[in-house]
């Protein structure tokens, strides 16, 4: 079944409880609980010369509670997630008391006040709720929804531009082969026209990529080479030749190494991921370059987290940063979209290499 960030329970979800195994919700529990303790003893302070003194003495009530709270939250996700909203946000009230009580035992505080430790507890707990309320309120499916078709609009008129570009380079000198790129760039449109909220296999990833990849090829040639490389949390890794596909290097790959590119192309992913990265590579790695360039695309697995690094040289001309960001904070904007805090996108540049560095949350079909 496919997965759409409309069935996300997260904070792009209906107003109700936030995912708390995410970790962008993780931290702003933490930012949250943690300015209202200073803020509390801002308000209670009479002596300006004792303030860290008393913001020590908050953290040691505060801190050890807190942390119980977001172990017990996050054990308990799956079956908060499943309660209607009003039980589940007292579920979670009540999970802070558990932590407040423990933490009060722990330090020792006797039973008669732990009407404090309590009350806080509800405090903070209250207002942690009622600020993810409103932040689900603000990211409404529909605004979220409105949001990320407009970013993956934004990719396809460039995208089409190129690889039209690269049709009529040869249209002359080879017009079959013209012919055949223009049906193959009708066949890529459907692949675009494709609901940009959803999510996609690797696999289809991929297959979009290589077909862009072929019709750049009707422009470069042979200048162009792109490696595959894909890793299965370090037990197997399927290496490409330079210009060779991927569906090529599954068939001659060992059975160990088949067996890691299939399972890594089984995850899913925001659609329109690599390819714009592909394109910044050719634009500014390749094209420019005067003789021929190795791009490498490495997909790999760590554990829960998915990896993607484009590899490409950087060209000599010295405007390879050039309309690159236009596309690196289009995918940044919807990587946050999709998995808020738990997906990162980085950039290096050293050895004469440009590197854009993707992670997100592994999911695929069953999870």
């Amino acid at each position: 079944m496919s997965e759409s960030i409309k069935q996300k329970p997260s904070a792009l979800g209906a107003p109700g409880l936030p995912d708390f195994r995410n970790l962008g919700v993780m931290l702003r529990v933490l930012l949250a609980v943690n300015l209202l303790a200073v803020l509390t003893v801002a308000i209670r302070l009479d002596e300006p010369d004792r303030l860290v003194e008393e913001l020590a003495l908050m953290a040691g009530r505060v801190e050890l509670p807190l942390l119980l709270s977001l172990v017990l939250l996050y054990l308990g996700a799956p079956w908060l997630g499943v309660l209607p909203v009003a039980i589940g946000r007292g579920a979670v009230l009540v999970l802070a008391s558990v932590a407040a009580m423990a933490g009060s035992l722990l330090a020792a505080i006797p039973a008669a006040e732990w009407w404090r430790p309590l009350g806080w507890a509800w405090l903070a707990g209250g207002l942690c709720l009622a600020y993810f309320d409103s932040r689900s309120r603000r990211l409404s499916p529909a605004l979220a929804e409105a949001r990320l078709i407009a970013l993956t609009a934004r990719i396809r008129p460039h995208f089409f531009f190129n690889c039209l570009n690269g049709v009529l380079g040869v249209i002359r000198s080879e017009p079959r082969r013209a012919e055949q790129a223009l049906e193959e760039l009708a066949d890529l449109f459907r692949a675009l026209m494709q609901d940009g909220r959803e999510r996609v296999t690797l696999a289809e990833e991929v297959e979009l990529a290589e077909r862009y990849l072929g019709l750049e090829r009707l422009r470069l040639g042979e200048r162009l080479a792109v490696r595959w490389e894909f890793i299965e949390d370090g037990q197997g890794q399927a290496g490409g030749r330079p210009g060779e596909s991927v569906a090529g290097l599954r068939e001659r790959s060992d059975a160990g190494t088949k067996a890691a590119a299939v399972e890594l192309l089984r995850a899913r992913v925001p659609s329109l991921l690599l390819q714009p990265l592909l394109e910044n590579a050719v634009y500014h790695g390749i094209e420019p370059a005067a003789g021929a360039g190795e791009v490498v695309v490495r997909i790999a697995r760590h554990g829960k987290e998915l990896r993607i690094e484009v590899d490409n040289p950087v060209a000599e001309c010295g405007e390879h940063h050039a309309g690159n960001r236009m596309a690196l904070d289009n995918i940044r904007e919807r990587l946050m979209l999709f998995h808020d805090l738990e997906a990162g996108l980085e950039i290096d540049e050293a050895g004469g290499r440009y590197r854009v560095r993707i992670r997100l949350p592994w999911k695929t079909e069953t999870a």
